[in-house]
């Protein structure tokens, strides 16, 4: 495993700021990196009454930084373009505030100080955090996939999150989580399930306990959390690999049990996050059954630290560091900590504070880019419905689908595409009208098809469709035994695609072992694939790993 790990070299950074860890309280003045041109951060030595013309362009200068954090500002008050931090009295503090209010309602937009400090004796800095809903969207969404290993208490802190209510000790909060019978007769997520978290405008948590359905939640909340609950046990790994490739998660929450510290498959958890470069968090459950909190925090760290992984470990521990953590989560080498117990609810609040201010991954232009591609909608689950038919659950990579819109649905096991057109479209167990690009979602088809297969894409009428048996792909083998060679088998995962793959050539080499890169012939063994170069592969077969991206698609017979 540490073959494995230590190929994942980020190499030295500084953080980036949006929440840079501020000077203590006892300290004169401080210095913050210089403002960022781009991004959502703002920093404002003062806002006191402005001309008119002054405000209308602070406004629109607003409207830009939200548009670049998805719905989401901060603005840094009594801090100079340079960073320095200055600090205001406590009337302009007031003042400035109050400007920033009237220039949020400008755009229906909502405030909320998230900390102040004091600076060169009674002096000032304020962060405040600026929410708007897009105006195309009801609220701000977050994919956050829950990784960790088994018995780690996973589907128990979703339970206790959701639902509002602590567990007995015994296991009752995970109960709701469960989707199958023999789930909750072993304890053990064999499957992915959905849940989700709300949270009003003011940080206050919508679960089921303030809401009775989940459409209600979506309704009482500006920011949502969506959570993806994986198996942790080794025997479904091949199900958490598909959901942490297919619905392509922005965060990954680690979850670490207390009792048993880190263990082989947190590990490899830990390396699937790395490999598909998602930011990641740790959570240590279970606090109230052991008096060696620091030994196991420190063995977390450790992990994290060790020359395999090279990240900075930040023990959240009051509510400053969450601010502090949530503004740091993109940076590649900040990993909060937080330590939870599901069963007295210690910590639980830090980490709900934590996901109110956990920020989107992906930027607004990147959003805007992939909505104006052509419609790719990848498959990850079929229902038969009765009296209303064929639905389909996954992931908008591309573009946008609306009620009525015709695509294909394919490929089969020729490789052929069958016109399909969308009655009607469900997110978030909610009835909507518009689905966008990195929106999950369940749609519902006509007509039904009696052969839908996990796998399979939904594309738009202008699409290119071709599906493919051969690809060429750059990879990287991240530990291996002894040597692949030509005619090696192992399960490719690309998207929500999920197949056995053989070797069919090496370029340039006989061979390749661990931690080299070669070019490699692919060949799906039992049916075609849609594929586009430039997608991301993961492949595993036992002990066996590497990663990769595809150079070229071979296709059957593209239209």
């Amino acid at each position: 495993m540490d073959s494995f790990l230590a190929l994942f070299d980020p190499g030295p950074s500084t953080p980036t700021f949006g929440g840079e860890i501020w000077p203590e309280d006892d300290e004169e003045g401080g210095q913050l990196p210089p403002e960022p041109q781009l991004g959502n951060v703002e920093y404002k030595l003062k806002l006191v009454t402005p001309s008119k013309l002054r405000f209308e362009h602070l406004v629109t200068q607003l409207k830009w930084r939200l548009r670049e954090g998805r719905g989401e500002a901060i603005y840094e008050i009594g801090v100079e373009d340079t960073g320095l931090l200055t600090g205001l009295s406590e009337h302009d503090m007031v003042e400035s505030i109050e400007t920033l209010h009237q220039m949020a309602l400008k755009l229906g937009a909502t405030i909320t100080v998230l900390r102040e400090r004091q600076v060169d004796g009674e002096k000032k800095v304020a962060e405040v955090l600026v929410r708007k809903v897009p105006d195309d969207a009801s609220n701000i969404e977050l994919r956050v996939a829950v990784m960790g290993s088994g018995d780690a208490g996973k589907s128990t802190l979703l339970g206790v999150l959701t639902q509002g209510a602590l567990d007995n000790g015994r296991g009752r909060a995970r109960l709701n989580m469960f989707r199958h019978l023999h789930e909750i007769r072993s304890g053990r997520t064999s499957s992915i399930s959905h849940e989700v978290l709300g949270f009003d405008a003011r940080g206050g948590v919508v679960n089921y306990s303030e809401a009775v359905t989940a459409e209600e939640i979506c309704e009482n909340s500006t920011k949502l959390v969506t959570f993806l609950d994986l198996a942790g046990h080794r025997k479904y790994l091949r199900t958490t690999v598909a959901g942490l490739s297919g619905y392509s998660p922005h965060h990954v929450l680690l979850v670490v049990s207390a009792a048993a510290g880190v263990v082989g498959m947190t590990r490899e958890h830990l390396a699937l996050a790395m490999a598909l470069e998602t930011p990641f968090f740790v959570v240590v459950t279970k606090i109230d059954l052991t008096s060696e909190e620091e030994a196991v925090l420190s063995r977390v760290q450790a992990v994290l630290t060790s020359a395999a992984c090279r990240r900075i470990p930040f023990v959240v521990r009051t509510e400053d560091d969450v601010i502090t953590a949530s503004s740091n989560q993109l940076a590649d080498n900040i990993v909060p900590i937080f330590t939870v117990s599901s069963v007295t609810g210690v910590g639980l609040d830090l980490l709900s504070r934590f996901l109110y201010l956990l920020p989107p991954g992906v930027s607004n232009k990147e959003r805007e880019r992939l909505e104006q591609e052509v419609c790719e909608f990848q498959i990850d689950e079929t229902f038969k419905v009765p009296e209303v038919g064929l639905v389909v659950g996954g992931l908008l990579t591309r573009g946008v689908i609306t009620e009525g819109a015709p695509l294909y649905i394919g490929p089969d096991d020729r490789g052929d595409f069958t016109p399909v057109t969308v009655t009607s479209l469900h997110r978030n167990k909610a009835p909507c009208r518009i689905v966008r690009a990195s929106q999950a979602a369940s749609l519902c088809l006509r007509p039904g098809l009696s052969q839908v297969r996990h796998g399979m894409v939904l594309l738009g009428r202008d699409t290119p469709r071709s599906a493919c048996l051969f690809f060429q792909a750059s990879i990287v083998v991240l530990f291996h035994s002894t040597q692949i060679n030509q005619g090696f088998q192992t399960t490719v995962h690309i998207g929500n695609i999920r197949q056995t793959a053989v070797i069919e050539g090496i370029l340039g080499t006989g061979g390749i072992h661990t931690n080299e890169t070669a070019s490699v012939m692919f060949r799906f063994v039992r049916h075609p694939e849609y594929v586009r170069e430039g997608m991301r592969l993961l492949f595993r077969e036992g002990v066996t790993k590497g990663i990769g991206k595809i150079t070229q698609v071979f296709p059957l017979n593209p239209l």
